[in-house]
């Protein structure tokens, strides 16, 4: 038994499963767009956000100089910080050679003393 098509050939549907075709085309159509749509925007918000990073992650200019003047700041500090440890070196050496001094004067004093006293004596 072969089946004959030809263009003549009739068909009866009711006309709601008609009906029922066309809504289950027509949201079929419906979820495949916003599917489509819900697939472009994620991945536009992916790029988007990978650009930001991107820009965030470059070194402007700006940047680059503040983070030479911190690194000359800290060059600068650590310079002062020896130059005040060298100076409180340099104070106790100078109350040492003025305790010295004042020794040595006092001994002078007392070696005059003694040479006026030998000379009066002559």
């Amino acid at each position: 038994m072969a089946l004959k098509i030809s263009e003549s050939a009739a068909v009866q549907m009711p006309m709601k499963t008609v009906a029922s075709l066309i809504v289950l085309v027509a949201m079929g159509v419906f979820a495949y767009t916003e599917l489509t749509a819900r697939l472009v925007s994620l991945e536009t918000s992916r790029e988007l956000m990978q650009a930001d990073l991107l820009k965030a992650s470059d070194q402007k200019p700006v940047d680059q100089e503040q983070l030479m003047l911190l690194e000359d700041l800290y060059k600068t500090t650590e310079k002062i910080e020896k130059r005040i440890e060298d100076m409180m070196h340099n104070k106790v050496n100078i109350q040492f050679l003025q305790k010295q001094m004042e020794k040595a004067l006092s001994d002078v004093e007392i070696l005059k003393d003694k040479v006026r006293a030998n000379g009066s004596k002559h």
